[in-house]
This record gives C-alpha cells, structure tokens and sequence, in this order.
C-alpha cells in the first residue's frame, strides 16, 4: 500500500474545508501631525503575535463565535483588543479572496467607525496595540492594505453626505475645525471662504449662540450638527 503524503492530505483537506467567517474593524481618528500639528487622520492596528504574519501589524479583529451577531463580534474584538468602544460602528464590506490566508480560505466582515478625540483617548496602547497615520502605512498582514484603502475611498466619497465630519469631532465645533477634518480626510486644502459658504449653507448645520473661548484673537462662532448619526444612508448596521 503506498504511503499517504502527509503535506497533500492537508492541502485537500482545506480545500474541502468550508471557509471561516471573522470580523475585522477599521477605526479612523483625527490626531495632531507629529510636523505641522494640523489634524491628520489615524487609526489603531494590532501586531499578530502568532502565524501567520507574526510579528506584522493588522487591523483589530477575530474570529466570528456561533452564538453572537456580527455587531456583536465587533464589538466585542475591538473591545478586548484596543478598549475602544465606538458609538457608531457599522458594517463597510466583506472581503473574500481566495488567497486571503496562507493557512486557509477566510473571509471577513469588516466593519468601520469614526471615533472622536475624547474617545480616541481611550484606546489601550501598548508593545502590540499603536496608533498609526492612515496615510503612512507600512505592509500589513494579510489583505488589510487593501481594506484600509477601500475605507479611505468610502470615507472621501461620503464627506458629501455631511454627517462624517460631525462624528470626528466633539458636540460643538467652529467651521474652521469642520475644513480641517475634511481637509485631512481629503489630504488637501480648501479654500476657506468657499468652504465656510458651502458649510453655513448645510440644513444640518445649527448656530449654538455660543463662541469658542481661550484664543488670541476674537473667538469663533461654535455650531453643532442636528441631523441623523450615521456613517451614510446606504451603510446601516446589520445584526
């Protein structure tokens, strides 16, 4: 009887294996640049401290339990993972390639937040857990390079719908703070005359009668966004 060759019993195997569901979570915040100071957009990454990619960093996530919902799991992995809990967390694609993983088919769902400073602030850091500059990558584990640019793309194409500025902020903010959120996520400048006309104009944008004290110069008018939360009309959360 010919022996069995070990190597090709488990390539088999996998193949007929069914794929494995996980979560993953792409979290965008606004943080000072290390150079010029001005907002630059960041989001927290987790080194693998096991095969495969050890020792590379990834997006926050894991894999899919039986008995929770995809929300939940979300939740849930970027909890224990970062300590963030995001007050909008809601579902941006799955990701399914058939050379995801080197040790077996997997396909993600990924979910994506913006979260304020105050909650930024929050986010456990450590050897394994850093914040990093959106637009400063290295190589990540996995396809994650990929997802961290289809979430940049979503996140450009759906500064129009006005709400994504307001959740990168506090409850109250002056417009000069709205063209520097959007300017990050843009990565250019924008005329600022232009811009305020454009924003002041915006039916979810309301005046507070309230100015922003503690400047050199005469405080700005601050406002406050009154529409529906949420990252678009067309990304809801699925449970």
């Amino acid at each position: 009887m010919n022996a069995v060759n070990p190597i090709s019993a488990n390539v088999a195997e996998r193949r007929l294996a069914p794929p494995s569901l996980a979560i993953s979570t792409v979290i965008f915040a606004l943080r000072p640049s290390e150079t010029s100071g001005r907002p630059t957009l960041w989001l927290p990454l987790v080194r693998r401290i096991r095969e495969p990619y050890k020792d590379m960093w990834a997006l926050p996530g894991g894999p899919l339990a039986h008995d929770e919902s995809l929300q939940d799991a979300a939740s849930r992995n970027l909890r224990d993972t970062t300590g963030l809990v995001p007050q909008y967390l809601e579902q941006l694609y799955a990701f399914g390639g058939l050379h995801r993983s080197p040790s077996q088919r997997v396909v993600s769902i990924v979910y994506w937040a913006l979260v304020q400073p105050t909650e930024a602030a929050l986010a456990d850091e450590s050897e394994n857990v850093r914040w990093f500059r959106a637009d400063r990558l290295g190589e990540l584990a996995f396809d994650h390079n990929a997802i961290v640019d289809y979430a940049l793309w979503r996140l450009r194409n759906k500064m129009a719908y006005g709400s994504i500025a307001y959740h990168l902020l506090g409850e109250f903010f002056t417009l000069a703070q709205v063209r520097e959120v959007y300017e990050a996520v843009l990565d250019r400048q924008l005329d600022p005359a232009n811009f305020r006309r454009h924003i002041k104009a915006t039916p979810d944008i309301e005046e507070t009668g309230e100015y922003l004290q503690g400047g050199k110069h005469r405080p700005p008018r601050l406002y406050r966004f009154t529409g529906t939360p949420g990252l678009g009309p067309d990304n809801r959360s699925t449970p």
